[in-house]
Formats: structure tokens, sequence, C-alpha cells
């Protein structure tokens, strides 16, 4: 019996601020979406570990992490190099320490700083403009 669509990949990530604010959102080229930063959990990882190195590689920035920000679920229709099945996502606020010169690459090829108002816009999944609404005030 085949288990793996039973099996949940974990991934983790942040709610990038700086502090006037803005949220840092990314652009993935390959589901031409723009995002929360955020990756999978590598072996050995915490959530948390995870949460900091996925965000500072997709932003080029150093950051300082905060307190959890929520979670949220989908489901992952898999293809060549995703497994499909259930995908839980932790997100942790987090604040900018420094910004480093972004360099585009095939996994994020943009980096945008937003109000959490226009975020609501520009990310593409509701999930995340749900989780944005939930722990954010859209007023900053």
């Amino acid at each position: 019996m085949d288990t793996s669509q039973n099996r949940v990949t974990f991934a983790a990530g942040g709610l990038l601020r700086r502090d006037d604010g803005r949220l840092c959102l990314v652009h993935r080229p390959r589901y031409d979406d723009w995002s929360l930063p955020k990756g999978k959990v590598e072996s050995g990882e915490t959530l948390v570990e995870t949460a900091v190195r996925e965000v500072r590689e997709e932003t080029r920035c150093s950051v300082e992490c905060g307190r959890f920000a929520g979670r949220y679920q989908y489901h992952v229709g898999g293809d060549v190099d995703t497994a499909s099945g259930p995908k839980g996502v932790f997100l942790w606020h987090m604040r900018l320490v420094d910004e480093h010169p972004f360099d585009p690459n095939d996994e994020v090829d943009a980096r945008q700083w937003v109000a959490p108002a226009d975020a609501l816009d520009v990310l593409t999944y509701e999930n995340e403009r749900g989780l944005v609404r939930r722990v954010l005030d859209p007023s900053d």
C-alpha cells in the first residue's frame, strides 16, 4: 500500500517586516506567483531553523525571528519534483536586520516590500492572504 499521499510535507517561513511596517513578498517564476518567503524543512532542521534559513535564502536579508505567527495547510498535486499530499506551512514574525542586494535566480526572481493592506492584493494564494489578515494590522 502506498502511504506517500498520507505523509505531510512540512515547510516554514516568515512574515518579514521592515521598521516601516512593510512586508516582504517574493515572486517565484516557476509558479508565476507572489508569496510569503518559505520552504521545505531539510533533514535535521527544526521548523524555526527552516523558517530563518528559507527567509534569508529567498529574500537575501538578515532577519531576527520573533514569535510564531500561524500556520496553514493545503494539498499539493505532485509533479516530478514534488510529492503529492498535504503540506503544512508554519510562519514566524520576523524583523529585517539587514537588506542585502537582491540577485534574482530560478527559485525567486523578485523581492517586493508592500504595506500589509497591499499584500492582500498582491499575494496569489488565499491561505496566505488569510494569515496576513489574521495576524497583521492591514492599516499599518
